[in-house]
């Protein structure tokens, strides 16, 4: 019997596990994967409070030996479904704790063409706000339609010498008042019904093939290609229980309690505004306190 099992070593469910060890409690975290989360491929990390600058891995690899250091135990196996008496059942074994974390975050939607995981940090991000500032004066692409796509050119027109904006079909699904602030940009241009096709460069990435509906080929000279056409959850392990909303997300009303009592969420598996490093930092440590509160 644990006090607390965390699913997820990312951000959120390390810190959540530091500051429940730091409360003498008895915490598992399980991983199916290795430790970090998303935060781990990041090339370097110069937009959190406090750390001028550090590489994502250096990062990650630091929280993940804060928690070792208390004896946290850390587990990497898959949940494969959990129950209202809190047991957590893995591909290996079974747990039962007094509470549960839900940290699972999400992850990127990727394009699946060729080499774009070899240019992620090197080109390729998923995230302007984090990695934006990099390609200071510099041609960008961003690539997608909805919000998250159009905010990301709008953050990156005030950064780069010039942005793309490829959309697939011939609008953009994003709210209108952002588009409205796109169009009154001088460095951006649209290229709509169009789709990135392929991934040339060298070490780094030097330009992207672009493919229109009618077949037709241009390449475009960038330095770095912003992905923004969504991101999935993970959590579907967990639809038996707890409430999710169309897109995958756990629903809590106030950012940390599900609908199972003793059952709490964190970070990027949750329906939130900002998905960033502070924020689920901020999480984990909310949860954890929350959940020994609440024991």
């Amino acid at each position: 019997m644990y006090d607390l099992i965390i699913v997820g070593a990312g951000p959120s469910g390390l810190t959540a596990a530091l500051y429940a060890l730091r409360a003498n409690k008895k915490v598992l975290v399980l991983e199916a994967k290795t430790y970090g989360g998303q935060i781990i491929n990041a090339n370097l990390i110069e937009n959190y409070p406090g750390i001028l600058s550090i590489t994502g891995y250096d990062y990650a690899t630091n929280l993940y030996n804060q928690v070792k250091n208390l004896n946290g135990e850390i587990k990497f196996e898959t949940v494969i479904r959990i129950e209202e008496d809190k047991t957590v059942i893995t591909n290996n074994n079974k747990y039962t704790a007094k509470s549960i974390i839900l940290a699972t975050g999400a992850k990127n939607r990727k394009l699946n063409i060729e080499r774009e995981t070899e240019f992620i940090g090197k080109g390729i991000s998923y995230c302007a706000t984090c990695d934006g500032n990099f390609y200071k004066d510099k041609v960008v692409a961003v690539v997608g339609g909805g919000n998250t796509a159009l905010e990301d050119a709008i953050y990156l027109t005030d950064i780069a010498s010039k942005v793309y904006l490829i959309h697939r079909r011939d609008e953009f699904k994003g709210e209108s008042k952002y588009l409205e602030q796109l169009k009154n940009k001088d460095n951006i241009e649209f290229i709509l019904n169009s789709n990135v096709v392929k991934l040339n460069g060298n070490a780094n990435l030097e330009s992207i093939d672009i493919k229109n509906n009618e077949g037709q080929l241009k390449t475009i000279d960038v330095s770095g290609l912003f992905i923004a056409v969504g991101q999935e959850p993970n959590n579907q392990v967990f639809a038996n229980i707890i409430d999710l909303d169309k897109y995958g997300y756990i629903i809590s009303k106030d950012g940390v309690h599900t609908n199972i009592d003793k059952i709490y969420v964190a970070g990027d598996a949750r329906v939130k505004d900002l998905r960033q490093l502070t924020t689920a930092v901020s999480d984990g440590a909310l949860a954890a306190t929350t959940a020994i509160k609440e024991m």
